[in-house]
């Protein structure tokens, strides 16, 4: 069994494959009646000191090994109402992911492995299938954004553009100033294009989404790690359903889950949309799943959320959306291309 180091109690068996005539609350391994969040008396308790200490003091602690996650998520929480320095709409902290002839996917002689290590989670064996086989792709140094784009940024672009679509995750489409600095979500991948082609147009810079291959390199780095840190899922490195929080956190925050590149929030927190739909890799076969049923053509998403388990995290893992549940938190991150 892949075993946490840490664990913050949320860790549901399913005894079936998750399936659609299952509810939202039964996929995230949850009762019918309210619970509880396993952190929320913590992180209250956080906002006491939070909300007295100077913007400086905030980054500090979310960036320190020191902190809590609880004094992490309520620190975030306050640094969205003051303004996070961390966060420029039209000059996003970019970081250059090296390139070269990079290895991509999953052995075809390692899916019972890993339906193994995650049994317990409702998997179906065509899931994992979808990441075979491994293979090599040549990929040109590019830059990667630090954080997946926010609402104060998603916000900027739909003040700008009076585009249509406003994130259904907007309770009654209203700006959430209070997650001013949490990923954006629940967006599609038309709104996600549409964002990155309005910031090129307005930077003059070569902003795009990732292609998938380059989401993957940038998430398991040359080693190849299973998550962005390594290989040993651990609750507290990442905002998956095991955390237990059931919500989007400010990005950054989980600060030990970082990959090997620097990149944050690469599993958990949304799930992210690249550029690429979904086809079969070289030498593999087309998977026919629920998504293929939903769409016919789908654009595929890669990390995981704070709905799901930690199996979507994994940074082989192909994903993608399903309009029928609400438990896809949808969003995006910026690539760039260099010279």
């Amino acid at each position: 069994m892949n075993l946490p180091m840490k664990s913050y109690g949320h860790w549901p068996v399913f005894a079936q494959t998750l399936c659609g005539t299952m509810t939202d609350r039964e996929r995230m391994g949850l009762p019918d009646h309210y619970v509880e969040g396993l952190l929320d008396k913590a992180i209250a308790a956080a906002y006491t000191l939070c909300l007295s200490i100077s913007v400086l003091d905030l980054l500090a602690k979310i960036h320190s090994s020191h902190s809590s996650l609880a004094e992490r998520i309520a620190c975030g929480n306050v640094l969205a109402l003051q303004g996070d320095p961390r966060l420029n709409v039209f000059e996003p902290t970019m970081l250059l992911i090296s390139g070269g002839d990079v290895s991509i996917g999953l052995p075809d002689d390692l899916v019972d492995d890993v339906l193994e290590r995650f049994a317990g989670l409702g998997l179906n064996r065509m899931w994992i299938e979808k990441e075979c086989p491994q293979h090599t792709v040549q990929l040109q140094a590019f830059k990667l954004a630090k954080y997946p784009v926010t609402n104060a940024e998603f916000q900027a672009f739909l003040i700008d553009t009076r585009y249509a679509e406003i994130p259904n995750s907007w309770t009654f489409r209203r700006y959430p100033i209070e997650r001013s600095n949490h990923p954006v979500y629940t967006v599609t991948s038309q709104a996600a294009d549409a964002y990155v082609s309005w910031l090129s147009q307005r930077t003059g810079r070569a902003f795009r989404l990732p292609t998938e291959a380059e989401w993957e390199w940038a998430a398991a780095g040359p080693q190849g790690f299973e998550f962005p840190w390594g290989n040993t899922f651990d609750p507290a490195h990442t905002n998956t359903a095991e955390t237990g929080l059931f919500q989007s956190t400010s990005v950054g925050i989980f600060n030990t889950g970082y990959s090997p590149f620097g990149i944050a929030d690469m599993a958990g927190n949304v799930e992210e949309y690249v550029s690429d739909s979904y086809r079969a890799y070289p030498n593999g076969h087309t998977v026919i799943d629920q998504l293929v049923d939903i769409h016919g053509q789908y654009r595929v998403a890669r990390g995981g959320s704070f709905a799901r388990f930690r199996d979507l995290a994994r940074t082989k893992r192909r994903h993608g959306h399903n309009p029928k549940s609400p438990t896809y938190a949808m969003g995006f991150r910026l690539a760039e291309s260099v010279a």
